[in-house]
């Protein structure tokens, strides 16, 4: 069963640019930069695309993008180009920040949650960008971010996560559950522990988002990860059940970063589960 009065939307809040090796782990250039193009500094751009569902009387969003808040040396290196905006990709359907009712942070990674914290209206410090929400984060995923670490401590920023417990507004997610009604979130821990992936149950379909799981198409093969991974192998389990559910029960995988693919189904090959029907979202419900 699945809810008739969902409305599920996504836009790409912006690109930015980012180190193809870095993206690919052990992977050698010669084989991915066929499936996934580099410019000459060996950069490729990715999307930082948000979903909004809308249900219940929620609405609801999932990441927040990069924001604006650090100086013009911290996005030197990120090359932010195009894409609609998080505020407004948002207006553009209907929805002003007062009206989001929740905000579900896949982690807290500076590109995933920076765009829910601003500078204050009011002078010094940081406020909500969506001050009426509820910003839901995976329980380990915020003890593992606060405490920090010399791996994550570029990715893992103060001023994006401390401002949302200090809010009264944060929802500390224990376990796989239903967060709304349609809308489920599994923790993984292979990327960095607690990142939390929405699985929505939309239109007869099950949707995914899986965000740094599986951040590309060109991520769908199991040892096709992330340098940026804490945990490589675990990672390649977490991908490896995932793919195979989503195959089974014909789920279609949306991508955050991927620029030319939205979406995908999957289906069988001889070296294992890849992409079937791709494109963008509206289409492949149709």
């Amino acid at each position: 069963s699945y809810h008739c009065s969902m409305n599920v939307d996504i836009f790409n809040i912006a690109n930015f640019r980012v180190d193809g090796g870095a993206m690919f782990g052990v992977v050698p250039k010669a084989l991915w930069s066929r499936v996934y193009g580099a410019d000459e500094n060996n950069l490729i751009v990715l999307t930082l695309r948000s979903l909004i569902v809308q249900t219940e009387g929620r609405n609801i969003l999932v990441d927040t993008g990069w924001g604006d808040k650090q100086d013009d040396k911290f996005f030197r290196h990120t090359y932010i180009h195009e894409g609609e905006g998080l505020l407004e990709g948002l207006r553009k359907r209907g929805l002003e920040p007062g009206d989001i009712t929740d905000v579900v942070l896949t982690h807290l990674h500076a590109d995933h949650c920076g765009g829910g914290v601003i500078r204050s209206r009011e002078g010094a410090g940081f406020e909500l960008t969506f001050p009426d929400a509820i910003y839901h984060v995976s329980r380990t995923q915020w003890e593992w971010a606060v405490r920090n670490n010399p791996r994550e401590e570029d990715a893992f920023l103060e001023e994006n996560i401390l401002p949302v417990g200090d809010s009264g507004h944060l929802n500390l997610v224990d376990e796989d559950c239903e967060l709304f009604e349609g809308f489920s979130v599994r923790i993984y821990y292979g990327h960095t522990p607690g990142l939390m992936i929405p699985f929505i149950k939309y239109k007869g379909t099950t949707l995914v988002y899986t965000g740094d799981l599986i951040p590309t198409i060109a991520h769908l093969p199991l040892i096709w990860n992330m340098s940026y991974d804490i945990e490589s192998l675990r990672t390649i389990d977490e991908k490896s059940k995932l793919l195979e559910e989503a195959l089974a029960g014909n789920y279609i995988l949306v991508f955050q970063h991927d620029v030319s693919a939205e979406c995908c189904t999957l289906r069988m090959t001889e070296k294992g589960i890849r992409a079937g029907e791709k494109g963008r979202l509206v289409d492949l419900l149709h």
